[in-house]
């Protein structure tokens, strides 16, 4: 296969909507406190305390249509960091409710 045939089937591709993004597992945040979070939270999941949501997540995920979860303790401060972030651009932001909805969502049973 040559570069030109590479190009054409890429441009096909993108066309169609096949890109690496759109595959992507979603990101799940955290937005409660430290101290929240270090009494029980999700492995693997990023801890970003709702008052600092725009600032860590544009740092960590620039790309404004990466799909994020936010989840809390209830999804109060979950909504509010939906809301700050979908001001600052981003498009593909969902609110998973509390830790508990967010381990039901994906299957996950709490650890003790």
């Amino acid at each position: 296969m040559n570069w030109k045939t590479i190009g054409k089937l890429l441009l096909i591709f993108s066309a169609l909507g096949f890109n690496a993004s759109s595959n992507a597992e979603p990101i799940w945040i955290d937005v409660r406190s430290v101290s929240e979070y270090n009494e029980d939270h999700i492995d693997g999941d990023t801890l970003i305390p709702h008052e600092q949501i725009v600032q860590q997540v544009s740092e960590l995920f620039p790309d404004k249509s990466s799909e994020i979860h936010l989840y809390c303790r209830s999804g109060g401060r979950a909504g509010r960091a939906l809301s700050a972030l979908e001001e600052a651009g981003y498009t593909n932001v969902l609110n998973a409710g509390g830790i508990d909805d967010a381990r039901e969502q994906r299957g996950i049973s709490r650890q003790e």
